[in-house]
């Protein structure tokens, strides 16, 4: 029989998509206020993943991920989601009303990348004031790897650059915690 035990504290990070980079600034201030202090940042890359979201962005929308650099628990996904909608809805054109930022937030711990969704959806499991989750990629053999459903975007070789650093980093600041 097991013991239920507390997770380790996760580190979250937030996909960010948009076709306008001189709002990146201002939303990473407004994700720092609102969440956590910012230590990492990938690589500004062309988004070419679907057309999903161009009749309400626009074309050329570009993929940056960012990581918080407080460690917090995994339960707190829910939470996080709901806040970074809030984030979004600043954003919002006042002409279409559509977004002008996709602010899509998830955790990473040692094993996996979990990602936060207000879709639910086979492979999502139910959290929280009508938030899902869903592990999106699994750490094994010394790197991430994709699933079935894994977005195409997840799978750059930039990306999981970015979550391979990322995971190095929380480890870093798991042992400094003790």
């Amino acid at each position: 029989m097991g013991i239920p035990r507390e997770p380790k504290a996760a580190k979250y990070f937030v996909a960010v998509l948009l076709s306008d980079t001189e709002l990146l600034t201002s939303v990473e201030n407004d994700l720092s206020s609102a969440l956590s202090e910012i230590d990492n940042r990938s690589d500004v890359m062309p988004w070419r993943a679907s057309n999903f979201y161009e009749k309400e962005m626009g074309a050329g929308l570009l993929r940056r991920f960012l990581s918080l650099k407080a460690l917090e628990s995994p339960e707190r996904l829910a939470a996080v989601k709901l806040k970074t909608q809030e984030i979004e809805d600043r954003y919002r054109s006042p002409r279409t009303h559509g977004r002008s930022v996709n602010l899509d937030p998830g955790y990473i711990d040692t094993l996996k990348v979990v990602l936060a969704s207000t879709k639910n959806a086979g492979q999502r499991i139910y959290l929280h004031l009508g938030i899902y989750g869903e592990v999106t990629l699994l750490y094994h053999n010394a790197g991430f790897h994709g699933l079935d459903y894994t977005y195409s975007d997840y799978l750059w070789p930039a990306s999981l650059g970015f979550f391979t650093q990322l995971r190095a980093r929380y480890l870093t600041q798991l042992r400094q915690l003790g």
